[in-house]
């Protein structure tokens, strides 16, 4: 049986696109880009485990010994264990950072969800006092 190639944690987070996906699962690499669409969940669901050490998502689902059957076909290697971080903050593939743009949309839908019942309300008593028959 040859070696199996080591992967160092940097090189196995760069994929991680539909078209290019791989996933860390109890210390071995896998390539699910074949997978994508035929996974049950949606491919979504795999990109999501992306970019980190994805054993704990892939036990809390509870797969069947089929879906642990069918692993085997798309190991490509092992992670090298020293080069994982032991806490890495999830970024979804594409969307970056949040800007301060982001901060200021989110305060104004805040305000308008306070604003918005309040006027409605008060629309509401002003009908109501003003088409009141004495």
């Amino acid at each position: 049986m040859a070696p199996s190639k080591v992967y160092l944690f940097d090189e196995i987070a760069k994929h991680n696109k539909i078209k290019d996906c791989w996933l860390i699962i109890s210390g071995k690499v896998y390539d699910v880009t074949s997978f994508m669409e035929d996974h049950p969940g949606g491919g979504e669901v795999l990109l999501s485990s992306t970019g980190k050490d994805a054993t704990n998502d892939f036990k809390d689902v509870g797969h069947s010994d089929d879906a642990r059957g069918m692993m085997g076909k798309y190991v490509i290697g092992e992670v090298d264990i020293t080069t994982v971080p032991t806490k890495r903050l999830y970024v979804a593939p594409g969307l970056g950072g949040a800007s301060s743009k982001d901060d200021k949309s989110e305060f104004l839908i805040k305000i308008l969800q306070l604003l918005v019942p309040l006027l409605i309300l008060g629309l509401a008593l002003a009908t109501r006092t003003y088409t009141k028959k004495e």
